[in-house]
């Protein structure tokens, strides 16, 4: 699988992205996404709070949420929960509903 990783930006907040060429979607970090949309100071604790309620609830989305590589702040690669665009689209609307 041919991976290529990126910043993007979103209201100057940074994106990790990465581009999986054989399956033609982009895969989003969900913490960078969670923090731009909800402006929270502790996103990753967000994430784990809304993941372990979606998991209570019986969602799939939580189950077919998967991790991939992604560079952190300090140059490192490190695994991270990743979603396509289909799932950040369900992942929001999850959140609205509550």
């Amino acid at each position: 699988m041919k991976q290529e990783n990126a910043i993007q930006l979103f209201e100057n907040k940074k994106v990790r992205t990465l581009w999986d060429a054989e399956n033609e979607k982009w895969f989003f970090s969900i913490i960078d996404v969670i923090e731009v949309l909800t402006e929270s100071d502790r996103p990753r604790k967000y994430w784990s709070d809304l993941k372990a309620k979606l998991q209570k609830e019986g969602s799939q989305l939580s189950e077919n949420i998967g991790q991939l590589k992604m560079q952190s702040s300090d140059g490192k690669f490190y695994k991270t929960d990743v979603a396509d665009t289909e799932q950040l689209f369900r992942l929001i609307q999850s959140k609205k509903r509550n």
